[in-house]
Parts: C-alpha cells; structure tokens; sequence
C-alpha cells in the first residue's frame, strides 16, 4: 500500500510543480517603477513627461506613432495621401476601432480632438504643434482631410506627439482622472501617491498584447528605488534615478541594464524678460560659470553627453557648439562686470524632483556661487514646478529636461515660459516648417542651433541618458526614447 501510495503522491507533486513552473513561465503582470507620479492623465493638457510614459500608445493613439527607434509609423491612420503642394494630408482610419467605453473611433473624433488642440481656449501645452491647421474635414466615416496652412515637413511627426492623441467628446470631461483611449490598455485604477494600474483591453483594434496587467509604482527618493529593485519589489524602474547604483545591478545576474539616449535635452533654464537675465551679457556669464562635465560627473555619475544648444547629439542635424560656452569663471565675472554686476548678484533656482535637477542644481549653484552669482535653492514638487515656472513664468532660473523630441520650434514662441522673443528666429522657423527638402532642413536646422547659442538663451547642460534597470526576463523594453514612454505593448517575459 505504501509503494503505490508513495508513487500517486510524487507524481502528484511532480505534476503540481510541472503546473507551477508553466504557471511562472507564462507571467503575464509586471509592476513598473517611475520616479514622477503624473499631475493627471490627460497627455493633450500638460507638459508632464509622467503622463506620457503611462499613456502614450497604451491608453491613448494617435493618428501617427513613434517606434522604440524613433521611426514615425502609422497608428489610427491606416494610411494616408499628400498633395502635391504638400497642404493637403488625406487620412484613412482603421476599420473596426473602439474607445475603452465601446464607442465608435472615427473622423468625427479625429475633428473633435485636432479642434480642440487649435481651439482659441486651447490647454494643450504644444498648440503650436497644430497652429499651421486651417481646417480638419469629414470626408466620411474613415476618411478625415487636414488642410494647412502652406507645406509642413514636421505634420506627420508632429501627429506623433502625445499632445495629438485621438479623444473622444464622450468622454472628454473624465480625461484627467478616467481616461478613455483607443489603445491596447484600459485604464484600471490609481491610487493616489502609490500606483497606477492598466489592463489589457480585450477588444482592441490591434494586435493584443502578452502583458494582461501593467502596475506603475510611483518612487521618488534615489535610496528606495535602489531598495526596491534590490528586494524584486518591482520588476523594472525606468529612467532609474541613482546612478550610482548601476554597477551594483550589472554584476548580480538578476538583473539587466540598459543605457541608450534620450530626446531630454537639460538646461538651465532662464527667465529672458526677468532682470538681469534680459541682459544677453549675464546670460553668456551664466554660461561660461557652468562646467558641464562636473555636472554630468558629480549628479549623473558620468552618464550624460554635453550639450551646446537646445538639439540631441544623436540626430544627424546636431551642430556641436559647446565651444561657445566653454567653462572660463574669469569670462564669466568679466561680463558680469560689464553688465554692471561687478560684484555679483542674488537670485533664485527652481528644482523640480527629478535627480538631474537636484542633484545637479546643487553643483550648478556652487558654480555660479564661484563667478559672484548667489542662487538661492527652492526645491519644488513638480505639480508646483508646472504650475510657477511652466504657466506662471514665477521664476529666474531653473533646471529641467525637455524630453519632446526635435522641440528646438519652442524657442520660436515667445509666450513660452523662458520668454525668448526672436523675429528672426521665428522666422527662420516658419522657413523650417515649410520646408521639405532633407539638406535644406539639415542646413536651417543648423543655423537655428547656433542662432539660439549665440544668444544664450538658457545654460545648455547635457543631454539626458535613459538608465533603466529590469529583471532579466524583461524583453522588448526601448533602450532609447524617441519619446517619452514606456511602450506596453512591445514587452514580454522570456519564456
């Protein structure tokens, strides 16, 4: 009795492991750790990386999409037509396309949601993505004819934008809090200060997905994230905050890290119409007091590429203009001087939480504490930081990556909230924006850089690595942002 006994319990423990390890190969959660919780969930009303990241193309589509290579793709438009003078942009939509509630995508949603980006009360905090739209029409239910202004050789990359997601009117008043997309996942939960939870949207238009459940855990402080991958708390933790860590993850097999580039151009932001910083001398001091490389060193842990000007090192337009504000502290006072501020001066510096800005805006204010600048340090949360510096242009300096790709056309809006007002800037960028032909646009890209350099606009510091830090079995993550994002809908769990 004992021997059949001994061998019906074996196999049935055999099974239950066999059923188990089946049951842990096919994985199909993940919890992903941010160090920025969103303000809100309405990627078309706020600058706010965070939205993005949790959003884009999982939540919300547009009519266009970046890749994890920065490729511009279709996404709602099945495909489309340009006229031959380049103004006229007919879209065909995907058949078949729902929004989470099981209401209908369709043109009329695309008019809805690229009328009220250009709406004259507009929030959307890239308007002038969409300012060269002179009317968006109904052909019929899968046909939507856009037609500008003059020719745009940024308009499809531009519909790529998180701001030019597809929303519809029903559901219009609950965005922020209860977003309703097109995308592979519906929004699930959110528990204020913790965590927001997406699930996988069983009618999707697309192809589905392997991930049923994606948690974003919110963890803000460099030491904790550091504990919580460490303990397996989470599964990955994008743009990981302590770099200083790295080595620690790349030598425990555990563990993967990845290190690729990002569109986050970091400046030192400055207030031009704010005195003295109207004053293109003190702005160049600001300039010539900074050394980007002990910023990238001593708050980056040396990840990071010194920048010139407000243009990512890895497009292929960049001009390398570094030299024009190389570290000289006997330059920098000298034009303090010359402005009238031979023995300095007091003023402030925002810090938003992220650690490139806290980290480096300590290095950043004993540099320029070095050339008589005493910048006073306010650290801020960055519902404050949009709210003061951003929409209330409240500041003096500050320190912040623009992580929007291709941006330099913000140096062209006067409104915007460093305040640099240009005509001829402006119009080289109007020049830009109707230009198609690839090596002129390579050559006007280049003039605007340096344009912008040579009038030191804001400090330009270094363009923002993306560190990531994932369990081993994590495949399909971006290595690098095109965008901020974190794609869904390309990752996996090794089998």
């Amino acid at each position: 009795m004992t021997k059949p006994f001994f061998r019906t319990f074996a196999g049935a423990m055999a099974l239950g492991v066999g059923l188990l390890a089946s049951q842990a190969m096919a994985r199909s959660d993940i919890t992903i750790a941010m160090q920025l919780e969103p303000p809100h969930l309405d990627p078309t009303s706020a600058a706010a990386q965070a939205i993005d990241s949790v959003v884009y193309t999982n939540v919300f589509e547009g009519l266009t999409r970046f890749m994890g290579d920065g490729s511009v793709v279709p996404g709602l438009a099945e495909s489309w037509e340009i006229s031959e003078d380049g103004t006229v942009y007919t879209f065909t939509l995907h058949d078949g396309v729902t929004f989470h509630d099981g209401t209908t995508m369709d043109a009329e949603d695309v008019k809805f949601s690229l009328d009220r980006a250009t709406a004259e009360d507009s929030a959307n905090a890239q308007k002038a993505l969409f300012a060269g739209i002179e009317s968006v029409e109904v052909v019929d239910p899968l046909t939507v004819r856009i037609t500008l202004a003059e020719p745009n050789g940024n308009f499809l990359f531009n519909l790529a934008w998180g701001d030019a997601v597809i929303v519809a009117p029903e559901s219009i008043e609950g965005i922020k809090t209860n977003p309703v997309g097109t995308g592979a996942y519906k929004f699930a939960e959110w528990v204020q200060g913790d965590r927001i939870t997406l699930e996988r949207n069983p009618d999707y238009w697309g192809d589905q997905p392997a991930l049923e459940q994606a948690t974003f855990k919110f963890i803000s402080d460099p030491t904790a994230a550091f504990a919580a991958m460490m303990a397996e708390d989470v599964d990955v933790f994008d743009n990981f905050p302590a770099p200083e860590n790295l080595p620690q993850f790349e030598a425990d097999p555990r563990f993967q890290v990845l290190v690729g580039s990002t569109e986050g151009e970091t400046i030192l932001a400055t207030n031009n119409k704010k005195p003295p910083f109207d004053d293109v001398r003190v702005r160049q001091a600001l300039a010539h007091a900074i050394d980007r490389q002990a910023i990238i060193d001593g708050a980056m842990f040396g990840y990071g590429t010194p920048i010139g000007t407000h243009f990512a090192p890895h497009n292929p337009a960049y001009v390398d203009l570094t030299g024009l504000s190389a570290h000289d502290p006997d330059k920098a006072r000298a034009l303090l001087a010359e402005a009238g501020f031979a023995d300095g001066f007091e003023t402030t510096l925002h810090l938003p939480p992220p650690s490139y800005a806290r980290r480096g805006g300590e290095i950043v204010a004993a540099q320029l504490a070095e050339v008589g600048i005493k910048a006073e340090i306010i650290n801020v949360e960055w519902a404050q930081w949009l709210e003061t510096v951003f929409k209330g242009k409240n500041f003096a300096l500050t320190i912040v990556s623009h992580t929007e790709p291709m941006d330099i056309g913000i140096y062209a809006r006067p409104d915007y909230y460093f305040q640099y007002d240009n005509p001829d800037f402006q119009a080289l960028m109007a020049t830009l924006n109707a230009t198609t032909d690839p090596d002129e646009r390579t050559r006007l890209l280049g003039e605007a850089q340096r344009m912008i350099a040579e009038d030191y606009v804001n400090g330009y510091l270094f363009q923002l690595a993306k560190l990531g830090v994932a369990k081993a079995g994590v495949q399909g993550l971006w290595e690098n942002a095109p965008t901020a994002a974190i794609d869904l809908t390309a990752i996996s769990w090794a089998d």
